[in-house]
């Protein structure tokens, strides 16, 4: 009686640790009512990874408000002498670009942690373009990263830019 305890304890630790180690696999009684073995059915086919991420939602180019990594292809970088970026830090971005003929400025924010760049066109006259660039922030107590991007962020224009000229702001 005592051996018939041992190895069905063991039996069950036997059971256990298998079953732990069997993360993606599914357990089924073999074949007949009464049988005591068991056997592994091979885990259900899942997608292979995909090699690149899931486009973000809004990401598409040319669309205004939409953060991207990169500037759009077709781009054109708007001249240091149509740029007043005084009001920024000095550690801030400083890369204007237009596309869509001009209707649309692309700008590299900067944004951290669980933060999250935006901008607005602010003032627009016929000598020159205001964009207030802000980063929104996280919610109170969520734990965040401490890391840095630069993303590109999209702003439409009510007209061409032309030769007036962008002037950006950090609002806080």
């Amino acid at each position: 009686m005592r051996y018939l305890t041992n190895v069905i304890g063991l039996g069950l630790i036997v059971v256990a640790v298998s079953a732990c180690g069997a993360q993606n696999q599914a357990v089924e009684p073999a074949a007949g009512p009464a049988s005591g073995n068991l056997s592994t059915v091979p885990p259900s086919p899942t997608a292979p990874p995909s090699s690149s991420p899931a486009p973000v939602p809004g990401s598409q180019p040319g669309v205004p408000g939409a953060p991207r990594q990169e500037v759009p292809e077709g781009s054109t970088k708007v001249p240091d002498k149509q740029l007043d970026a005084s009001a920024l830090p000095a550690d801030y971005p400083r890369e204007v670009y237009t596309s869509n003929g001009g209707t649309i400025l692309n700008i590299r924010g900067q944004e951290g942690g669980c933060g999250h760049a935006t901008a607005e066109a602010a003032q627009q006259d016929g000598t020159r373009v205001t964009v207030n660039l802000t980063e929104l922030k996280g919610q109170t107590g969520q734990m965040c990263t401490m890391d840095i991007r630069y993303p590109v962020i999209s702003v439409a224009l009510a007209a061409p830019l032309g030769e007036r000229t962008v002037v950006l702001k950090q609002m806080r």
